[in-house]
């Protein structure tokens, strides 16, 4: 592959950016090499500034999920943007868009619209404290929930206890009172609540992994999660930022049948432009200013162009077998995917659920993020680069999802069966 041009602009963009990105998962850190600057996409494909065409499997981290640049979508957006790209001041578009996620989520009777997934769980942790009264928060290790202080902690080398930060410029009392445990470990997790009787405002989980690859709840997790935050009289939060309209119009509590407290939604909602959004019951949301004292506002929240996006992609989403076809895609690649590296004598477990999906370089089931950091990630570093020059473009980190569109046809999912061959023959 030419990659002239892009590493010009890379040279260019690292004196002006810290690292020359303005998120670190667009750096390659974790793969090596240049990260290709696009400026085209359309349908399941994508186009670099050298021109190199490639079948896009990070669809901008989620949101594409109908393809690049679809025409509904242009369609509503243009039209919105005629009329005025932003007032601060309510619009019928926001009105439609909750009445579609409403009927849509389980949980939310409820939702206030926000301009990242950051900002959501932010707001929606801010609402737990305000609504319990307490302030410590269980957040599960290797679960990304965005940028917030209170959740850029991990546990380091212990299993379960106070947090330590993962970000310089966290104030460390946000560490003290945010608690960590296993994805997938009930019995820590009910620990911890034993340990802290009564002083847990809420616990924060992906209810589908996303963020240190697609790893599934075993059997039980997450109801033990709801009877235990129950008994306890915390909140429950869903972080569905990426499973959300993902796995399912209802996102993934309308599949695994436990309903939290509050759930955060992004990327899909937004329909690929800026939106994020919280959601729960009336009486909790009633917590939320000017009905309560929690106080969280935003000059772009609800913003008119973005609406119209996502009301459209609600609405395509919403018609009959769309979910039924994503699912059949993202099987067909993943069985693909498995049997590419059987033949190739490769060990590798691909995790799937619905059209997410992460290839693992590793002979082991991969159930929470010790196991997926268990994973060979040299051998997945070098083959990002080889599929790449293959033709298709997968997310540049071992610990990210596959996203497969409706845009993705069957030609693409065999052409990219084929390229993997010649990839794991590469390396």
């Amino acid at each position: 592959m030419d990659t002239t041009r892009s590493q010009e602009l890379f040279d260019r963009a690292r004196e002006l950016i810290p690292g020359g990105v303005n998120s670190p998962a667009r750096s390659w850190t974790s793969v090596g090499g240049t990260p290709l600057f696009f400026n085209r996409a359309e349908g399941s494909r994508v186009w670099d500034e050298d021109g190199n065409e490639l079948i896009d499997y990070v669809c901008s981290w989620g949101p594409m999920i109908l393809g690049h640049a679809h025409p509904a979508v242009l369609k509503a957006v243009q039209s919105a943007a005629i009329n005025g790209t932003s007032f601060g001041a309510p619009t019928a578009a926001e009105v439609r868009m909750a009445e579609l996620v409403v009927s849509a989520v389980p949980s939310i009777e409820m939702v206030r619209f926000v301009s990242s997934g950051t900002e959501a769980t932010m707001s929606a942790l801010r609402l737990a404290r305000a609504y319990t009264g307490r302030n410590k928060i269980i957040k599960l290790i290797g679960g990304y929930h965005g940028h917030d202080d209170a959740l850029l902690v991990s546990a380091g080398s212990a299993a379960a206890g106070h947090g330590i930060a993962d970000s310089a410029g966290v104030h460390p009392d946000y560490a003290r009172d945010t608690l960590v445990a296993p994805y997938n470990d009930l019995a820590t997790v009910e620990k911890l609540f034993a340990d802290n009787p009564g002083q847990i405002a809420g616990l924060i989980v992906e209810p589908i992994a996303g963020n240190m690859g697609v790893v599934r709840p075993v059997e039980g997790f997450l109801e033990g999660l709801r009877s235990t935050t129950e008994k306890d009289g915390a909140l429950l939060l869903f972080d569905e930022v990426i499973s959300g309209f993902r796995v399912a119009l209802g996102g993934a509590q309308s599949i695994l049948g436990v309903t939290p407290d509050i759930t955060c939604l992004g990327k899909i909602v937004g329909g690929g432009l800026p939106v994020g959004a919280y959601g729960a019951s009336t009486e909790i949301m009633n917590t939320v200013a000017p009905l309560g004292p929690m106080y969280q506002a935003g000059t772009l929240s609800g913003n008119p162009v973005a609406m119209a996006a996502g009301i459209t992609m609600l609405e395509e989403l919403a018609k009959p077998g769309v979910y039924e076809e994503l699912d059949r895609k993202g099987a067909a690649l993943a069985k693909g995917l498995s049997e590419a590296f059987a033949e190739a004598e490769v060990p590798a477990v691909v995790n799937r659920v619905g059209s997410l999906l992460t290839v693992f370089f590793t002979g082991d089931p991969v159930t929470d993020m010790d196991s997926a950091s268990a994973t060979d990630r040299d051998r997945f570093a070098k083959f990002f680069h080889a599929i790449l020059e293959e033709g298709v473009y997968p997310p540049p980190s071992q610990f990210e999802a596959w996203f497969v569109s409706m845009a993705h046809t069957d030609q693409d999912i065999a052409d990219t069966i084929a390229a993997a061959k010649r990839a794991l023959a590469r390396i």
